[in-house]
C-alpha cells in the first residue's frame, strides 16, 4: 500500500472515530465504510469512466489501477462492517468486473469498456441492495465532475 494512501485513510478513520459524539453514533450507525467509498472509490470510478469514455487508455489504466488499491486498502483498513467482510466483498463483487475493465484498456476497446464499466456499476448497485442500502444507486458519470481535469489523451 502506498504510504501517503494509508496516511490519508488512516487519518480519516481516526478522525472519525476519534471524536468521542461521532465514535459513539458509529457504534449505532456505522458509517465509516459510506465515509470512505465516498471520499476515495466513488471519485475513482467517475475519473475511470470519464478517461474510457475519453478513450485515454492510459489514464484509464492508472485510475484503474488507483481503484484497485483504493479497495484494497479499505479492506485493509476496515476489513469487517456489521457482518459484512470487506475483503469477501471486494472479491466477489467488483473482482471479474475489474478484470474485465484491465481487458478492454488493454485492448484500447470503447464498446469492450464500456460493457465493462457498465458491469463494474452494476456490481456497485448489486452490493448495495444486498447490504440494505438500496438508496446509494452509482451510475455512469452524466456530467464533467472534474472540470479542472483534461480527460482527453495527451498530445505530447
Amino acid at each position: 500500500m502506498r504510504s501517503s494512501y494509508r496516511s490519508i485513510l488512516a487519518i480519516s478513520v481516526t478522525a472519525v472515530l476519534a471524536v468521542p459524539e461521532l465514535a459513539a453514533a458509529q457504534r449505532q450507525h456505522p458509517a465509516a465504510l459510506g465515509d470512505l467509498m465516498t471520499a476515495f472509490v466513488q471519485s475513482r470510478h467517475i475519473k475511470l469512466g470519464l478517461a474510457g469514455s475519453a478513450q485515454n487508455w492510459l489514464y484509464a489504466a492508472y485510475e484503474l489501477d488507483q481503484l484497485r488499491e483504493t479497495l484494497a486498502d479499505i479492506a485493509e483498513i476496515l476489513p469487517k462492517h456489521r457482518d459484512l467482510s470487506i475483503p469477501d466483498m471486494v472479491e466477489s463483487t467488483v473482482k471479474a468486473p475489474l478484470g474485465a475493465l484491465s481487458t478492454a484498456i488493454q485492448a484500447k476497446d470503447g464498446n469492450q469498456f464500456n460493457a465493462a464499466y457498465g458491469q463494474l456499476t452494476a456490481a456497485c448497485n448489486t452490493c448495495h441492495r444486498s447490504y440494505d442500502r438500496a438508496e446509494i444507486v452509482i451510475q455512469s458519470p452524466t456530467v464533467m465532475e472534474f472540470s479542472d481535469q483534461d480527460f482527453r489523451p495527451s498530445t505530447k
